[in-house]
C-alpha cells in the first residue's frame, strides 16, 4: 500500500531534479553577492535562485495532495452534515448532445455495448480544459445496440433496434451496464422511415437508477421514484414540455411548480408501480468495467507499520459526484461528498474532496456508492484505497482458494469480501490480487480464521 510519505519523498525528488538549476542559480548568486554585493545581477540571480528553491516543496506539497487521496478534518463538511439521507447520490453530469426540439423521448434497451475508443494522450498527470465542455479524448467512444421503445409514435413500429457509436461521459457509464437509456427519437412518422437516435445521457443516468429521485408532493410528503421507470419517463416528457423542472439535490418539490406542472407530476402518483431491477438482464453483453482503465482490484496490499499501529479500514458513500473540466487518464477528476462511518462507532460525517475517480468504478455506479478508505492508526487521516474499492464493487470476481485446494466464489458476497480485507489488515498480510490462496505460507497461520470467514 503507497504511503503519503512515500509518494512526498518520490514527488520531491523529481521536482527538485526538474528545477535543478534554481538551487545551482541560488548559491552562484549568494557568492557572488558576497564578493561584490553593489552588483544587480547576482541579486537577480538570488532572488530567482531562492524563488526557484522554495517552489521545490511548494509544488512536492501540491503535486501529492492530487496524486494522493487523503481525507483529513480539514475536508469535513462544516457545520451540520449535508442534507442527504444514507441512500442519497446526487450527480451533475455534462449536458447531453442536444437533439430537435420535435424529437420524442424514450426508453431505449442496451442490448450490446463495446468500448470502440479511449486515447487520452497521457503525457501528463492532469489535464485541465477550460469552458463548460468535455474533451473528445477524455470520453471514451462506446458502440451500442439498442431496443428503442417509442411509444409515443402512433404510426409506426413502437419499438425498433438500433445501432450507433456515441461518446459517453464517464459519470453516465453506469447507465449502459444498467441496461437503461433515455433517447430522443427523430424522424418521420412512416413504417420503415429512418428514424435518429440520441441519448441523453444524464436522463439516461437518473433512469438507471444511478443517480437517486424523489418526489416531495403538495401535502409535503416525499416517495421514492428511483427505478420507477414509466413513472420517470413520464416525469421527463412533462418536465421537457415544461421548459425544464429544477431537482433540489434529488428531490423534485411540486410546492416550487407551477400549478398546473404539479398537478400533472401529482396525477402520476395514481399509478403505483414496481421497481425496475438493478440492472437489466443480459449484462455480460454490456460490460465495460474490463476495456476500461483503473487500479486493478484486489484484497489490498498491507503497510506492516500501519498495520502493527493499529490502521484499520472503514467504508464510505458517495452522496454526491460533480463533474470538473480537469481529468487523468485513467478517470475524470470530480468534486465528490462522502459520507464516512468511523472506526470507533462515533456519528457518521460528511467529507468534501476532490477525486480522480477510475473509469472502471463510474461503470458499476448503479450498482454501489461505496468506497474503501484506509484509516491511519491515529485515525486522524483517511486514504481512499481503489484497489479494495473495485474488489467490493465487483469489477473483478474475488475468489478464495481453500487450503485443500477447493475454489470459493465470493460473486455477489460483498460482506464477505469486507470480512476477507479487514482480518488481511488485521493479521499484517497483503494479497495483492483478487484471488485469495489459502496454501501459502504466509496464509497458513491465519487460514483458519479466514476460512470461518467464508462460511
Amino acid at each position: 500500500m503507497r504511503s503519503h510519505t512515500g509518494v512526498f519523498v518520490g514527488n520531491l525528488l523529481f521536482t527538485a531534479v526538474c528545477c535543478s538549476a534554481a538551487p545551482f542559480f541560488l548559491l552562484v548568486g549568494y557568492f557572488a553577492w558576497s564578493e561584490h554585493p553593489g552588483w544587480d545581477w547576482p541579486a537577480v540571480l538570488l532572488a530567482f535562485g531562492l524563488a526557484g528553491t522554495v517552489m521545490i516543496p511548494v509544488l512536492a506539497i501540491t503535486t501529492t495532495r492530487q496524486e494522493f487521496p487523503r481525507i483529513t478534518h480539514g475536508h469535513r463538511v462544516k457545520g451540520d452534515r449535508t442534507p442527504y439521507g444514507d441512500d442519497t447520490f446526487v450527480m451533475w453530469a455534462p449536458v447531453s448532445q442536444q437533439a430537435p426540439a420535435r424529437a420524442r423521448l424514450a426508453r431505449a434497451d442496451v442490448l450490446e455495448a463495446s468500448l470502440v475508443r479511449y486515447q487520452p494522450d497521457g503525457e501528463s498527470t492532469f489535464t485541465t480544459h477550460y469552458g463548460n465542455y468535455t474533451p473528445d479524448e477524455f470520453t471514451p467512444s462506446i458502440r451500442v445496440r439498442l431496443r428503442v421503445h417509442d411509444t409515443e409514435a402512433t404510426d409506426v413500429a413502437a419499438e425498433f433496434e438500433a445501432t450507433g457509436e456515441w461518446r459517453v461521459p464517464s459519470l453516465c457509464l453506469s447507465a449502459i451496464t444498467a441496461g437503461r437509456l433515455v433517447v430522443l427519437v427523430d424522424g418521420p412518422a412512416e413504417p420503415g422511415a429512418r428514424r435518429t437516435v440520441t441519448p441523453d445521457w444524464p436522463r439516461s443516468a437518473l433512469l438507471a437508477g444511478t443517480r437517486t429521485c424523489r418526489v416531495t408532493d403538495l401535502d409535503g410528503r416525499t416517495t421514492v421514484v428511483t427505478r420507477r421507470v414509466e413513472r420517470q419517463l413520464q416525469q421527463m416528457r412533462i418536465s421537457r414540455e415544461a421548459g425544464g423542472v429544477a431537482m433540489n439535490g434529488d428531490t423534485i418539490d411540486l410546492r416550487r411548480l407551477d400549478p398546473h406542472t404539479a398537478a400533472r407530476y401529482a396525477a402520476l402518483a395514481a399509478c403505483p408501480e414496481e421497481q425496475a431491477p438493478v440492472s437489466e438482464p443480459g449484462e455480460e453483453a454490456r460490460l465495460l468495467a474490463d476495456e476500461l482503465p483503473g487500479e486493478k482490484a484486489a484484497f489490498g496490499s498491507v503497510g506492516r507499520r500501519w498495520s502493527r499501529r493499529g490502521g484499520v479500514l472503514v467504508r464510505a458513500r458517495f452522496l454526491e459526484m460533480r463533474a470538473r473540466t480537469t481529468f487523468q487518464d485513467h478517470g475524470p477528476v470530480l468534486d465528490t461528498v462522502l459520507r464516512i462511518q468511523p472506526a470507533d462507532g462515533t456519528p457518521p460525517f460528511d467529507a468534501a474532496r476532490r477525486l480522480t475517480v477510475p473509469m472502471d468504478y463510474l461503470t458499476v455506479l448503479h450498482r454501489t456508492k461505496e468506497v474503501v478508505l484506509a484509516v491511519s492508526p491515529n485515525g486522524v487521516s483517511y486514504d481512499v484505497d481503489w484497489a479494495r474499492t473495485s474488489l467490493l464493487a465487483g469489477i473483478t470476481a474475488a475468489k478464495v482458494i481453500t487450503p485443500d485446494g477447493r475454489e470459493l466464489p465470493l460473486t455477489d458476497r460483498p460482506d464477505t469480501v469486507w470480512a476477507l480485507m479487514n482480518l488481511l489488515a488485521s493479521h499484517g498480510l497483503s494479497n495483492p490480487g483478487p484471488v485469495l490462496d489459502l496454501r501459502g505460507r504466509r496464509m497458513r497461520a491465519a487460514a483458519g480464521i479466514l476460512m470461518d470467514a467464508c462460511a
